[in-house]
């Protein structure tokens, strides 16, 4: 009977094999690499990132002159009347009076205290912080398409064990309707093994559901088409030599969460040299180039122009703001402060983090060994309990047990595995050290 059993689960397994040979066979390799090219908050990060490295420029920081040209046209029609000192006067009604300036003027701020610089260098400082922001978009997104790719390898073997279940009920019925044809079963052990039968296949339904759900979380997370239908591997390979304090020394040089506040702190510290150069003067140079012409219908002068070159520089010393510089400066500390101290709290809130996920691994890398072995036995069981059904010295109730056991063993397996590569998938989240 076993053998025959071991033809139907080859038979059923052949067809389901015909049946997905037409179906795409995502790699998790290739999910990863669609993530990163589709995923729509990925392409969001990495746009912010490019607009971090546009501001990077010696302009942005004000180190670089400013030119501007200006056009002025005043006109005006009045009635005007004027009293000389001589006692004689004149007017014209509807007098016009026209004037016109234009010109180029150049100004540069050649000393502000270094302000400039140190707006530069925060400025870099602020791209850096997009690039660490687009690494944890990264990690996070391809951190979830992992869990949710092998999420689908664990449901797709479940999906294998119903199917076996399945292949099994249906024989124990052809077997109790046998027994009851020939007078040595009552109807309701073929009653029984029906109800069985139809709740395995209601279990099956149920994880087909739950399957296809899972892959369409899979494609949102890819940013495709939910419809794309596709087959995932069938094994789930997990890391089982992560060490603890390799971990913890990656996590110090690479965790984008940490590296954030590293760069704050940075910036923070760039703010104060920027505060502090307002207690130096500011020189600025000022040139220029203008032309000048008005008219006018009543007066001494009919029509005047000029034109020609000016230049200069001027500069400016905060004496006294009503102490504004002395707070600006000694807030400015305490944000370098607060900054020190958000690192000091993800460094606590990173090491928690790796040591819970790390002892998570371990469990679950135990229970590995332990739940491989519970389906090697629970298997074994089921073939003794079928042969022993067979010759009808068991009870329907202790085979339908047998079965179970031996479908549960085999889904705890397989959540095993899978919760084992959740924890390989957090601990490399944590350390930033994920392949993709």
């Amino acid at each position: 009977m076993s053998t025959k059993i071991l033809f139907s689960s080859l038979l059923v397994c052949f067809f389901c094999l015909t049946k997905v040979q037409a179906q795409e066979v995502l790699t998790i390799e290739d999910a990863m690499k669609i993530a990163l090219e589709n995923n729509f908050e990925i392409k969001i990060a990495k746009n912010n990132t490019k607009i971090s490295e546009t501001n990077v420029t010696v302009g942005n920081a004000g180190m670089l002159p400013t030119a501007t040209a200006s056009v002025t046209d005043n006109n005006n029609i009045q009635n005007s009347s004027q009293t000389r000192q001589d006692g004689t006067s004149t007017s014209l009604k509807n007098a016009k009076n026209n004037s016109l300036s234009y010109g180029v003027s150049l100004g540069w701020t050649v000393f502000d205290g270094m302000k400039m610089f140190a707006k530069l260098d925060q400025l870099k400082e602020l791209q850096k912080l997009g690039d660490s922001e687009l690494k944890r978009t990264i990690l996070i997104k391809i951190g979830q398409v992992n869990s949710a790719y092998y999420d689908l390898v664990q449901q797709q073997q479940q999906l294998a064990a119903l199917d076996t279940t399945i292949v099994i009920s249906n024989q124990r019925l052809t077997l109790a309707k046998n027994r009851f044809s020939i007078g040595k079963a009552s109807k309701l052990e073929v009653l029984n093994a029906q109800v069985d039968l139809n709740s395995d296949q209601v279990a099956l339904l149920r994880q087909k559901e739950s399957y296809a759900n899972a892959k369409i979380l899979l494609n949102q997370y890819l940013a495709r088409d939910s419809r794309i239908n596709f087959k995932v591997t069938d094994l789930v390979t997990v890391d089982n030599k992560l060490i603890l304090n390799d971990l913890v020394d990656l996590a110090q040089k690479q965790n984008p969460a940490l590296e954030a506040q590293v760069i704050n702190k940075r910036i923070a510290e760039l703010q104060l040299k920027q505060v502090k150069a307002d207690r130096y003067p500011i020189v600025r140079l000022t040139s220029g180039y203008n032309f000048n012409e008005s008219e006018s219908s009543l007066g001494f002068t009919s029509a005047t122009s000029s034109r020609g070159l000016n230049y200069g520089f001027n500069a400016t010393l905060n004496i006294f703001d009503g102490f504004n510089q002395h707070r600006n400066e000694k807030v400015a500390k305490l944000q370098i402060e607060n900054s020190q101290i958000a690192i000091e709290q993800q460094n606590m809130v990173l090491n928690t983090q790796l040591s819970t996920a790390f002892q998570t691994y371990l469990t679950n890398l135990e229970l590995i060994g332990l739940e491989e072995n519970n389906e090697a036995i629970a298997k074994q069981n089921l073939e003794i309990t079928l042969d022993k059904f067979k010759i009808g010295t068991i009870t329907t109730i202790d085979f339908r047990t047998a079965q179970l056991n031996y479908v549960n063993a085999k889904v705890r397996y397989s959540n095993a595995q899978y919760q084992a590569k959740l924890s390989e998938i957090a601990l490399k989240e944590l350390a930033g050290n994920m392949n993709f």
